[in-house]
């Protein structure tokens, strides 16, 4: 370990357990580590031991107590060498003097860099940045002390430089405030240099370098804070004035709170924060080996103004498992180690403008036994306070990234629709893939195979492959918005579907056993959408269009020197791609702009439109009032020079001498 803390697990049952921590020596004679006995303590030398028990699995801390500030002068209770701590620590847990499990600890800290001592009131005189760098070393932020990755810091010793030698800040900021640029004549950082460099170069001392005021005259910006990163806090029971969509929910201990999702290698992510008004429903394949706890009973939710909101959980046990287990394995039924397992949480959020009112959890419980494989099912939902039904009223009418792409079946009865892909399950076959709806803003990939034997009808199985992916598309009709109703048609937009094939068409094969060609194994999902607007500084995104194809194949049975009455595969896909468009179609170009392209300021490094710019007002390096004026100034003089080089003009001056 190289921190003052570090954390263990003991995993098992933790009663009548007595987890002790011992200093170790090494024996002189032998090099090795003398032996270690059940009668420890919590406590050794500066070391403590401190373990929180679980159900089956019991944390163990172990922290160092000891200051690890450098020594100043005529101090105590310090460090007196950047190694601070060099230590051997085993860690025991024993059961009526039984070792049950044993840890080896090897401890290297080095000091803390920060800086704690007084500093002087004395006032430092700072130059003017702009005729002369502020220091030498403007990394160098910590006054009497080290700053880590600063190579040019003199408080620096050589030991420490060795942790940090190969991430060194560079440029002026690491300590190079007067590089050689690239108009220096006697520079060749150029790759690239041009036959005039010598005649227009810059012949000037190092002092006199552009990056003079560097710092001084840089833009600022105020920084866009990540949705799921948020500003360290001083006050943890008042974070701030409510959520934003796409702020991560916070705990009273000032956490994120956590809820199991999926990334976008699509394994599963137990610590991933949860994004304010932004629904998911996830599914996580586990064992009872790798089962974690899921939802912490005692914690509380910061409502977005600083009250707190504890969860109204319901728990529910589940008879029928079959639909939850994937995967069993034959075991016999006196070895078996069962279970109770969480194998789904749904979370409703009721929220109201920036705050959340109240939170609502189903939790369902089950037992899983050793051998099994579990599907745990993670939803979190928001609705509205103000909505009186199940469809939900966001303040922004648009299609937000994640969510799913609402549909609709305009030729049935129950308009309700779907638009899904495949969410592949155990050996990947489409008998046992389950569906998954499309995400805005999310181009997807998935696919499943089909068991296709050798003496397959090619008809059958253009039909079959159809049939599987046209179950994807349940819908005629897609929501423009995400709030689109199902009682207004112009709401929504037709799919456009385009038939793999002309079914009136006898497609053959050649009748070769085996082969079929034009099989329709892709399906091409296109969704075409704009942004056309925003609330509140969010963007309102809508769809426009919505294309379905298919991509044909020829398919040939696979088989080795002999071609048995087996089985071989196809797989078949499903690929979603949205494409944004403007949502105002591009003025078209005009004639003068196509027949001559020198006047094209994009395809030209001459741009004559642009001979007047600083006169415009795309211009801002100047106010506008002294541009106008400098342009005035020197199209007087223009006129002048052009009067006075007329020969009308030298013979007037001529006449007015005499």
């Amino acid at each position: 370990m190289s921190g003052p803390r570090v954390n263990s697990f003991f995993l098992g049952n933790s009663s009548g357990v007595n987890f002790s921590i011992i200093l170790s020596s090494i024996d002189e004679e032998t090099g090795k580590l003398q032996p270690a006995n059940c009668s420890g303590s919590k406590r050794a030398g500066d070391w403590n031991l401190n373990v929180t028990p679980g159900m089956n699995t019991s944390k163990v801390t172990i922290s160092l107590t000891r200051n690890l500030q450098l020594c100043l002068p005529n101090a105590t209770d310090c460090c007196t060498a950047p190694l601070c701590v060099v230590e051997t620590l085993q860690v025991l847990a024993c059961r009526d003097s039984v070792m049950l499990a044993h840890l080896l600890i090897q401890a290297e800290i080095y000091a803390n860099s920060s800086f704690t001592g007084n500093v002087s009131e004395n006032a430092t005189v700072i130059p003017n940045q702009v005729f002369q760098p502020l220091g030498s070393c403007p990394c160098d932020l910590t006054a009497g002390a080290c700053d880590v990755r600063c190579c040019c810091d003199l408080e620096c010793t050589l030991d420490l430089k060795q942790l940090f030698k190969d991430s060194c800040f560079t440029g002026v900021f690491g300590g190079d405030v007067n590089p050689p640029f690239d108009q220096l004549c006697s520079s060749r950082s150029m790759e690239y240099t041009p036959d005039w460099f010598p005649f227009l170069c810059v012949q000037s001392s190092l002092n006199n370098t552009p990056f003079l005021g560097y710092f001084y005259h840089g833009s600022i910006s105020t920084p866009r804070v990540p949705p799921f990163k948020i500003p360290l806090q001083t006050s943890p029971g008042k974070l701030f004035t409510g959520y934003r969509q796409g702020d991560p929910i916070m705990t009273e201990e000032n956490e994120y709170f956590t809820i199991p999702q999926q990334s976008m290698a699509g394994q599963c992510v137990g610590n991933a924060p949860v994004a304010y008004l932004q629904n998911f429903d996830v599914k996580c394949l586990t064992d009872l080996a790798s089962y974690k706890e899921g939802l912490l009973h005692d914690v509380r939710i910061n409502g977005g103004t600083g009250d707190f909101i504890q969860p109204n959980v319901i728990y529910r046990t589940i008879t029928d498992m079959g639909k939850f287990i994937t995967e069993s394995e034959s075991l016999h039924t006196a070895e078996v180690l069962c279970q109770n397992v969480t194998f789904g949480e749904h979370y409703t959020f009721i929220w109201k403008d920036k705050n959340i009112e109240r939170i609502n959890v189903k939790v369902f419980l089950g037992r899983l036994c050793d051998g099994e494989i579990v599907a745990q099912r993670f939803t979190v939902k928001f609705q509205s306070l103000e909505s009186t039904n199940a469809t939900e009223l966001f303040g922004n009418p648009g299609y937000q990234v994640g969510k799913p792409v609402k549909a609709a079946n305009m030729n049935a009865s129950d308009t309700f629709g779907s638009l899904n892909v495949w969410q592949p399950a155990g050996r990947g076959l489409c008998t046992l893939a389950t569906y998954t709806p499309v995400l805005f803003g999310l181009d997807s990939f998935s696919g499943c195979i089909l068991e296709v034997g050798i003496n397959e009808d090619c008809g059958l199985l253009r039909g079959n492959v159809t049939e599987k992916l046209n179950s994807l598309i349940q819908a005629t009709h897609v929501g423009k918005r995400d709030n689109s109703s199902y009682s207004d048609l112009n709401d929504w937009v037709e799919i456009i579907r385009l038939d793999p094939f002309n079914s009136d068409t006898n497609v053959s094969s050649g009748n070769l056993k085996g082969i079929c060609p034009d099989i329709p194994a892709n399906l091409n999902i296109r969704i075409i959408f704009a942004d056309v607007g925003a609330v509140q500084g969010i963007p309102q995104r809508e769809i426009l269009a919505v294309q379905i194809s298919y991509s044909t194949v020829i398919w040939q049975f696979q088989c080795g020197l002999i071609c048995e009455n087996s089985t071989s595969f196809l797989p078949i896909t499903a690929s979603v791609q949205f494409i944004k468009v403007p949502a105002q179609p591009p003025i078209p170009m005009t004639r003068f702009q196509i027949n001559y392209t020198e006047f094209d300021c994009s395809r030209n490094d001459v741009c004559w439109p642009q001979l007047f710019y600083p006169l415009t007002r795309f211009y801002t390096g100047e106010p506008y009032s002294q541009c106008l004026a400098k342009g005035l100034l020197l199209a007087f003089l223009v006129l002048l020079a052009a009067i006075m080089s007329n020969p009308w003009f030298s013979k007037l001056w001529n006449s007015s001498l005499v």
